[in-house]
């Protein structure tokens, strides 16, 4: 015997002070089953814990804790079976309330002469066992287990609780899973039954209730009309008066081009008409008609250039073509450089006349129609949702983000002081009024039912 305290009090805070000391779980167990061998004079102790409906043992009294599982120990193991199926303390030689005692006496034959097994209980469910076994029957034997039942209720589910932590997730939802269904099928358990079939009822109800379906995806701002503006002619730049955000009104100067090439010949086309008219007025004088014929020919000619530099002048000078904003073409930082007949210049949008271009997924497209309503939020207005209706769905699909959309075009009811062109949100088209079940479960068994078709031969 050790000369550890005996008192069961101070044994116990002892036992609980020995398994806290140590981070595993085995550690634990071999420490609590060694100092309870100490203490009560037992040749083995064994610590259990149940796994998959069974006992599996953890740890060994003065001893290894690997090999446990070989066959030399499944009379141990069926012992703690015995005790944690009973959920009460069994014991050979037969002793206290009658019990199931066929696997301790089996393993008490031979050097083994007396055999206790006490349950480990956490909430009222056995999750393991401690054996205990003697060389012979020890003295005041039913006392003993006794003290041992009341030791472990203390120690025993901190064990427990160490054992936990270190079970995979899935097998401890499992098992969490088994007690509940042990507890629902328990006589006690008729309230928890009715709570249960309760909140099954909700869900069907919740899951069976038609809500609206939307769908939708990244959506941006645009004018319902946009004009681009291009350079006339081969030039350079001169002057740019606006800037993308601008707000311009019908006629307003915007861009100019250089002249001055323009204005050489305008001057040149001018003064050869000066001559032509002269030409003309002296052939008249001296009544010569093939010399005028020619100098009212070269005339005509040269108004002819004229009105063409004159025109190309005039179309230096790019106006705003109506009341807009500008939207595209920043200028400001390219002064003087040369431009190409037909570059696009700037990009004007009309006020208060806007659209929504939403890019739908080709998974939803063929739910969505012309005239139905939805919803936009933009960036800038996250906490506003802006009304739209559908009224056009372009028929082509095209890659964003290597998936395929469709442009779905709608309106957009908001005042045109809110919203600007460009603008980026997420709009949601409200396409039908389908269960809840059916809103949520529907991408999957569509995705189960093309795999399983493309699968098949």
């Amino acid at each position: 015997m050790s000369d550890r305290p005996q008192d069961p009090s101070m044994l116990a805070l002892s036992l609980q002070a020995t398994v806290l000391s140590y981070a595993r779980l085995r550690e634990a167990a071999t420490a609590l089953a060694s100092e309870i061998a100490s203490a009560k004079g037992c040749s083995r102790v064994s610590v259990g814990f149940v796994v998959n409906g069974f006992v599996s043992l953890v740890a060994l009294s003065h001893g290894g804790s690997e090999g446990l599982g070989g066959k030399a120990f499944a009379p141990l193991a069926a012992a703690m079976d015995e005790s944690v199926a009973q959920g009460a303390s069994v014991q050979w030689p037969a002793d206290g309330a009658p019990a199931i005692r066929l696997a301790h006496s089996r393993l008490a034959t031979g050097a083994t002469g007396a055999v206790a097994t006490v349950p480990i209980v956490y909430l009222g469910d056995t999750v393991g066992a401690v054996t205990c076994e003697w060389p012979s029957r020890p003295p005041g034997f039913a006392p003993l287990v006794a003290e041992l039942e009341n030791l472990l209720s203390l120690a025993g589910p901190v064990l427990y609780l160490m054992h936990q932590r270190e079970v995979p997730l899935g097998r401890r939802v499992a098992e969490a899973l088994r007690r509940a269904g042990r507890k629902l099928r328990s006589t006690d358990g008729a309230r928890a039954r009715i709570g249960l079939a309760l909140v099954v009822l909700a869900a069907v109800l919740l899951l069976a209730m038609p809500v609206d379906y939307r769908v939708g995806g990244r959506a941006r701002i645009e004018g319902e009309q946009q004009r681009s503006l291009v350079a006339p002619a081969d030039g350079f730049l001169k002057a740019a008066h606006v800037r993308p955000g601008d707000h311009v009104k019908a006629g307003q100067l915007l861009v100019e081009m250089a002249d001055q090439d323009l204005s050489l010949q305008r001057r040149k086309w001018s003064s050869d008409l000066g001559q032509q008219e002269n030409a003309y007025a002296s052939a008249v004088a001296r009544a010569d008609r093939a010399a005028m014929v020619i100098a009212l020919a070269r005339a005509d000619e040269a108004r002819a250039h004229l009105a063409l530099v004159d025109a190309e002048l005039a179309r230096a000078r790019i106006v705003a073509p109506f009341d807009g904003i500008v939207v595209d073409g920043d200028l400001s930082q390219s002064l003087g450089a040369p431009l190409e007949r037909g570059k696009p210049l700037m990009v004007m949008a009309p006020l208060e006349r806007y659209r929504v271009v939403v890019q739908v997924d080709e998974r939803d497209i063929a739910r969505v129609k012309t005239g139905q309503q939805g919803a936009l939020a933009l960036s800038a207005l996250p906490w506003d949702a802006l009304a739209i209706r559908v009224t056009r769905i372009t028929p082509v699909a095209h890659a964003v983000e290597g998936r395929n959309v469709f442009d779905v075009e709608a309106d957009v009811d908001a005042a045109a002081a809110r919203i600007r062109p460009g603008l980026e949100g997420v709009a949601k088209i409200a396409v039908a009024r389908v269960p809840l079940a059916w809103a949520w479960s529907h991408r999957l068994v569509d995705w189960v039912r093309l795999s399983v078709w493309g699968w098949l031969p």
